[in-house]
């Protein structure tokens, strides 16, 4: 099997022919560093490629898969890392100046959890400035000349470059399914607290969530079940009962708003029952909630690296702490409390469907990369803490992708995921980057 075979394999089916003795890790990993070496002059989607301890892991599981032991699903799949989790052995830089340089003695918890399952860690892919507006330097491998998005920028960008079938991000904000629409991948971020944030550096607790970027539904699930240390629940089959949110939609350009509602009608073709539905009015004052919680628990985070080296983050970065210093813990609270009249208002809405339909983003990835997008469209599920998914539908007229953007009730991830593999399956996306 060649190489452009090789990394076009979805973790899943990797996994499987490792597991069958059909497919060597080594040459699995070899097949995407060749990869890596040929596009990533021009993608910067990687801080560093850990070659020589991605090769020895490679080793390892060859060795382990020949004598029948299998560590688990994942076993010989490689993997990337947003370089804000910690990576025993490696620099976590945060995307920062070398002042917030950190080497890291310990696995994160996902990270651990990765590696406990058979997965080769593959490096460290690039981060805004601490998961923030800064921009990494990484190109959306569709047009280069755009943006990939961010936080996860180089996250997204891998997987869709296909130098990893799957890879690690967070979203506080819009970190994850942003850049996955920008990019044509799948991004997912869960219930919050449903994985670990033990060894990643924190954006604002309250709102940071792990999140998995995979070009199919199926590695979601798979990556998904390593992440919570427990397998998935499976969600119901069967045509879903949709929602759709005509406020979001009219939001967008108009030729995102007609894609979506394009989708929506596949998907009601298909045997989807598609509702138009409304928000709740706390909805209103969501986005300005959650801005006051993300100012002042970042404050709260950097407040002693500020105090030492001010100087060295970028603008974006440091008035966002210089604003939550100044914030007074009055306004934190009543923030706290529309983020959570929203959850709890939002909730029985969610519940009754197995999940609501939106734009992911207002248009398809902004051309230039001084920033990452806008990620109003994502921002009220991360302060609800909800589980939400970016699944790409289509490839507009300028040849980049269109995503739609599927929420659920709190709890109900595997839902989620399994109404998201039948939106998949019916909307039969094929695209990807030349």
């Amino acid at each position: 099997m060649d190489s452009p075979v090789l990394t076009s394999l979805s973790a899943v089916r990797a996994a499987r022919r490792i597991a069958e003795g059909e497919l060597s890790p080594v040459t699995l990993l070899e097949a995407y560093l060749e990869r890596i070496a040929s596009t990533d002059s021009t993608i910067h989607a990687w801080v560093g490629v850990d070659e020589a301890g991605a090769r020895a892991t490679a080793r390892e599981r060859l060795a382990e898969a020949r004598a029948g032991r299998l560590r688990g699903p994942l076993h010989g799949v490689p993997v990337g890392i947003k370089d804000i989790f910690h990576v025993a052995g490696l620099i976590t830089t945060c995307g920062g100046a070398p002042a917030f340089h950190m080497k890291a003695t310990e696995d994160a918890v996902s990270v651990a959890r990765l590696r406990a399952a058979g997965a080769v860690i593959v490096g460290k892919v690039h981060t805004t400035e601490f998961a923030y507006f800064e921009p990494a330097p990484t190109c959306n491998p569709w047009k280069h000349a755009h943006t990939p998005g961010g936080s996860s920028s180089g996250s997204a960008a891998a997987v869709a470059a296909r130098m990893v079938p799957l890879a690690l991000g967070t979203q506080t904000v819009g970190s994850v399914l942003r850049p996955a629409a920008y990019c044509g991948v799948i991004g997912f971020k869960g219930t919050h607290g449903l994985v670990p944030t033990d060894g990643v550096v924190p954006l604002a607790w309250s709102l940071d969530h792990v999140g998995i970027f995979a070009r199919e539904v199926t590695d979601v699930a798979l990556a998904l079940g390593v992440l919570t240390a427990r397998p998935l629940a499976p969600g119901a089959a069967g045509a879903p009962r949709l929602a759709l949110v005509p406020e979001l939609v009219e939001r967008a350009t108009p030729e995102v708003a007609a894609q979506v509602r394009a989708a929506a009608a596949r998907l009601a073709q298909a045997g989807a029952s598609v509702d138009e539905v409304k928000l709740p009015a706390s909805f209103a004052g969501i986005h300005a909630a959650g801005r006051t919680v993300l100012e002042v628990e970042a404050a709260a985070y950097h407040e002693p690296l500020y105090a030492r080296h001010a100087a060295e983050y970028r603008p974006r970065t440091r008035d966002l702490i210089a604003t939550g210093l100044a914030r007074p813990a009055v306004a934190y609270v009543h923030a706290q409390r529309a983020r959570v009249a929203f959850r709890d208002d939002v909730m029985p809405l969610l519940q009754s469907y197995d999940a609501l339909l939106s734009p992911t983003a207002a248009s398809t990835a902004p051309e230039g990369l001084a920033a990452t997008g806008d990620p109003w469209f994502c921002a009220p599920w991360s302060s609800a803490g909800v589980p939400a998914l970016s699944l790409p539908i289509d490839v507009s007229a300028n040849g980049l992708p269109h995503a739609l953007q599927l929420v659920g009730a709190s709890g109900q991830d595997a839902m989620l995921l399994a109404v998201a593999a039948w939106c998949e399956r019916v909307l039969d996306f094929k695209g990807s980057p030349a």
